[in-house]
């Protein structure tokens, strides 16, 4: 039987998605704006930027996934990576939201080259991170409760960066920094806590779960992974989720800065946008994490598929619902934002919990084990799914003709509309119809597991 991970260690190992998500948020919902607006980037420049720099991605994670099956050291093969790339994680983390004095084509060579770094360091440290949940225990149902503790973590760090950054923002410009002086100071802040909680994370967890061939070649590996379809599945369906989820954090900032403006709200009075913008932020991450703190008990009655699928179908139908609504509908604004969150935060541990299921079952049929190369498509899917949405948001606010700091013309604002709506909610439905195909079952898994857990116990 497999041993059960304790509160303690659950609590260690959501530490290390806190830590990464208040980057992860910063760079979904700030570095577009911080680009157009402080650095004074052109959108499609930056758009084409952040594919560009995927490209790199596309070998980079695999890489990292092969790396970091074939490490061995007396803590384990993946623990230790967030023990070295903490502190780099943090420094080049402020060197993406500093803005250099070059020219405007220097300044886009500079966020070429810091935020392909930033994508390396991400690689780094959270390809191990993703797979250490894969040999910290064997039971599924153990993995799917790591992967809600690990999305509680995500979406306190999230929350703690939403609701915090205005107030950040506005105390340095109040003591005189600049807007670009500002986000540096502010992202350090972050990176400080960043480093600490990987460092935690570290501490904290433990490696369990060991392979039943402890050496496989690299050809081996890949050749496993190109035959196994449910991967691929797995890997649409992240892409597109992450799709949806990036469309809208890239897209909230403009959608209340651009189209909802400050406005009057009950019990508040006028609220300016920025702190509109922060208080939606902040209630979209508290939202994801009510779903995922419903993910266990839903799938647990329902399957992991069926609770996946309707979940982004109601994503869906809530985002479309959006468009119609005007700036003075705050309420209704934020209302619909609460039952968007729910449904998206449903599916994340879903994801990660699949993907464990998915090394299990290529470990089942080949007897070869690669924990990190298979979860190093989840760090490849949603640095991905974040690349197209980020090059999509900005493609189409250079196709509906935005320019940045200035009144919005009436082609434009339909654009931001869309772009925080209907285009999420055709990335939710790509994700459904991905899912559909899908066909490792909890009960098929269950047998998996004991007939792995037979195996471990008699090499």
């Amino acid at each position: 039987m497999a041993e059960k991970v304790v509160l303690k260690e659950k609590i260690g190992y959501s530490f290390g998605d806190l830590a990464s998500s208040m980057f992860w948020k910063l760079f979904s919902m700030f570095l577009m704006i911080f680009y157009t607006d402080v650095v004074e980037l052109s959108p499609a420049s930056v758009g084409t930027m952040l594919l560009l720099t995927r490209l790199w991605d596309g070998l980079n994670d695999p890489l990292m996934g092969i790396i970091s099956d074939r490490t061995s050291t007396s803590k384990g093969k993946f623990r230790p990576y967030l023990l070295w790339v903490a502190i780099p994680f943090g420094l080049i983390g402020v060197l993406t939201f500093t803005t250099p004095s070059f020219s405007p084509s220097g300044k886009l060579v500079y966020a070429y080259v810091t935020y392909t770094l930033m994508m390396m360091v991400y690689t780094a440290i959270n390809v191990p991170y993703s797979s250490l949940m894969g040999v910290m225990t064997s039971n599924p149902k153990e993995r799917t409760s790591l992967a809600s503790f690990r999305f509680i973590g995500a979406y306190s760090g999230g929350i703690i960066m939403t609701a915090s950054v205005p107030y950040l923002l506005d105390f340095f410009k109040n003591i005189g920094a600049n807007d670009a002086k500002s986000y540096q100071l502010t992202v350090s802040i972050y990176a400080i806590l960043a480093a600490f909680f990987f460092i935690m994370a570290y501490l904290w967890t433990k490696e369990r779960v060991k392979p039943l061939v402890k050496r496989a070649s690299i050809k081996n590996d890949l050749k496993d992974l190109g035959k196994n379809a449910q991967w691929f599945i797995m890997l649409g369906a992240g892409i597109a989720v992450l799709i949806f989820n990036s469309l809208r954090d890239g897209s909230i900032m403009y959608y209340f800065k651009y189209f909802v403006k400050d406005q009057a709200v009950p019990f508040f009075g006028e609220v300016q946008w920025d702190k509109l913008a922060g208080a939606y932020m902040t209630l979209w991450l508290a939202t994801n994490m009510l779903g995922v703190l419903l993910a266990k008990p839903v799938s647990a009655r329902i399957g992991k598929k069926k609770t996946f699928m309707g979940a982004m179908v109601l994503a869906a139908a809530f985002s479309i619902m959006l468009f119609w609504l005007q700036p003075h509908q705050v309420s209704l604004i934020f209302l619909l934002n609460i039952f968007i969150g729910i449904t998206a935060g449903i599916v994340l541990p879903l994801i990660w919990s699949m993907y464990a299921d998915i090394a299990d079952y290529s470990e089942w049929k080949t007897g070869r084990r690669a924990t990190g190369l298979v979860f190093s498509s989840s760090s490849m899917s949603q640095k991905m799914g974040w690349t197209l949405g980020g090059a999509i948001t900005g493609w189409l606010l250079a196709a509906y003709g935005f320019e940045a700091n200035i009144e919005q013309t009436t082609e434009s604002l339909v654009g931001i509309r869309m772009m925080i709506s209907v285009f999420p909610a055709i990335g939710a439905g790509l994700s459904a119809a991905f899912v559909l195909a899908y066909k490792l079952s909890d009960k098929f898994m269950e047998g998996i597991t004991k007939d792995l857990d037979y195996k471990r116990k008699n090499i």
